[in-house]
């Protein structure tokens, strides 16, 4: 019977892995307002969560290292008259971040220096915009920074457009129309492109700069929300909706020929909450997390499928989640991804996605280049026409404790390492200088199948080789072993000395030999003055009398050695031959005298 066939995936055994209670965010206030947003943002210094605010609306900020029970009163980002509905983080400054609200107004905020939750004042000091941008004239449901572009924002509102905002003059050049709600949006890697669903059930592909869609067609069929995301720098959608049985999907598109999803609709299960996505562009998988339930589902995405990698379950369901961006993952505990859950509307767990390998080292083959904190274009550039990705960073350099080192702003998996080499340093870059190119090497898509079996069998062919090259190595130490015993001659026995005066030279001997050996030769090296021939040619001929002088002392000992045995032997056959006879106290007395000799002679 064949066994079951596994497919070759770095991240099949990704696990989730909880916060235990004292590091979650607790005692908050997280909004409850009903409006179909993440209520949570989050970068590698500050989480933002949506706050249920009396007076108006607002935002909490909170510091990732201020972890625990927060105080009961905490400076907010006030400055709404009306809920704050979503925020968003700019992509290249950890400190600026939007926010939209139920009063149609778009604001710019900065978290100030040093912010903390903790301070000596009685009422903390509530920070306030920076910036206000007008222009819609319903609620601001979502809002989105450009990923490419610096200062470039999106806002979606109630009256059926999306406005692109420059942060840096507030004014908004563009304007995408809508038929009808907008449910979410979501822009391509090189910020050139969004995609966007909306209550009229249509998946828009936008040429963002043109401002009309490049593709209008059908989406999810399901009266309920719908949510799209981008695959990062794919010419690929992934959407989560509903099917007119209200059973969940998720589906794939081509973004090139967007007529009907890739491999149709996939049914996910009948639970009734959003399911929201999120695309991680490092490790290619794409996380689903249904709101309402505690699950979060993650795919990775290889040969135009989502292939099921696993569930984190939790019993707390979340209304609310936030990923990690892959520059603030901790590198040192093999972390993928990191998402921020809401839990019960009053405390924030976060939960860590885990290759689950031994972190010693550096693990280059899962930590592809992440994208870093600069932009590929500035705003005025974007909105001029011109378009790029922003630079990444080697995470090698960040794991290490350095400055973050950038790559190419056009990084592709498939390029290779020694391409800036010499061309004549290509054939043995990659063995020679393997510690360099090994990230990039190994950052490329899974193999293929092919692939896989060519190198298992060079692998095994590999351990083949050392295998017999140590056994080699094992046979040509063995046999240097019975050399130095061969240098026992075979001579005739000479006369029989006695066995007790015999017995402890031969066990001294070769300790004495050595001795002598080495006494002699550097006295009589020393005779002569070194460097001139005559030195060496008497010390050439001081070790060929060394030599001599050990091979006489070797034939003495193995003289007296061979003599020593016969002497044995023959006492022992003498004591034998006397046992055999019946005789008086004289033989037995014999006996015991050969008896005691033969004892003597042996030790």
């Amino acid at each position: 019977m064949a066994g079951r066939f596994v497919r070759a995936s770095k991240y099949r055994h990704v696990f989730g892995k909880p916060t235990r209670k004292e590091s979650t965010y607790d005692n908050l206030h997280i909004s409850r307002n009903a409006w179909d947003t993440n209520l949570v943002k989050v970068n590698p210094e500050y989480l933002a969560v949506n706050w249920e605010a009396s007076g108006g609306g607002a935002f909490a900020v909170i510091p990732l290292n201020e972890k625990g029970r927060l105080p009961e009163q905490i400076p907010l980002f006030r400055g709404h008259t009306a809920p704050v509905l979503d925020t968003d983080w700019n992509p290249f400054n950890d400190r600026i971040i939007a926010s939209g609200s139920d009063d149609g107004k778009v604001f710019i905020w900065q978290v100030p220096n040093g912010f903390s939750l903790y301070s000596d004042a009685e009422e903390p000091e509530d920070v306030s915009p920076v910036s206000k941008l007008t222009g819609h004239s319903r609620k601001v449901g979502q809002v989105l920074f450009n990923p490419a572009a610096e200062n470039i924002l999106a806002s979606a509102s109630g009256d059926y457009t999306i406005k692109l905002w420059d942060i840096e003059t507030g004014n908004s050049p563009l304007t995408l129309k809508h038929g009808d709600i907008v449910q979410s949006l979501s822009w391509s890697a090189d910020g050139t492109m969004m995609v966007t669903t909306s209550r009229d059930k249509k998946l828009r592909i936008w040429d963002v700069r043109q401002e009309r869609p490049a593709h209008e067609v059908a989406g999810h069929s399901g009266a309920k929300n719908s949510r799209a995301v981008w695959m990062g720098e794919h010419n690929r959608v992934a959407t989560t909706g509903f099917s007119k049985m209200s059973d969940r999907q998720m589906a794939l598109w081509d973004v090139g020929a967007p007529q009907e999803p890739i491999g149709g609709f996939t049914i996910l299960d009948s639970i009734s909450g959003v399911c929201m996505p999120f695309w991680d562009d490092g490790t290619q998988c794409l996380y689903l997390a249904g709101k309402g339930d505690g699950n979060i589902r993650y795919f990775e995405y290889e040969n135009d499928k989502f292939e099921f990698l696993s569930e984190y379950k939790s019993g707390d369901p979340q209304r609310g989640l936030a990923f990690m961006p892959r520059r603030g993952i901790n590198l040192h505990e093999n972390e993928v991804m990191r998402a921020y859950k809401t839990v019960a509307d009053s405390y924030i767990e976060p939960i860590s996605f885990v290759v689950p390998r031994r972190a010693e080292v550096f693990q280059s083959d899962i930590y592809p280049p992440a994208v870093g904190s600069k932009p590929g274009v500035s705003s005025s550039e974007w909105l001029s026409g011109k378009s790029a990705l922003p630079p990444k960073i080697d995470l090698e350099s960040v794991y290490e404790g350095n400055a973050p080192k950038e790559v190419a702003s056009d990084y592709k998996p498939q390029t290779s390492a020694p391409a800036p080499a010499p061309a004549a340093a290509k054939v043995s870059a990659p063995a020679k200088k393997e510690p360099e190119p090994t990230p990039v090497a190994q950052r490329a898509p899974p193999p293929s199948v092919s692939q896989n079996k060519s190198s298992i069998s060079e692998m095994a062919s590999k351990f083949q080789d050392n295998d017999v090259e140590e056994d080699d190595d094992d046979a040509s130490s063995f046999e240097e072993i019975p050399k130095p015993v061969v240098r026992q001659p075979q001579t005739t026995p000479a006369a029989k000395p006695q066995p007790k005066a015999a017995s402890p030279v031969a066990r001294q001997a070769p300790a004495q030999v050595a001795a002598a050996a080495t006494s002699q030769l550097p006295s009589r090296a020393a005779t002569a003055p070194s460097g001139s021939p005559a030195s060496s040619t008497q010390a050439s001929s001081s070790v060929e009398n060394s030599l001599d002088q050990i091979k006489r002392l070797l034939e003495q000992q193995t003289k007296t050695i061979t003599a020593q045995s016969e002497q044995i032997g023959h006492l022992a056959s003498e004591v034998d031959f006397l046992k055999k006879k019946v005789g008086g106290s004289e033989q037995n007395e014999r006996i015991k005298q050969l008896e005691q000799e033969l004892e003597e002679a042996r030790s």
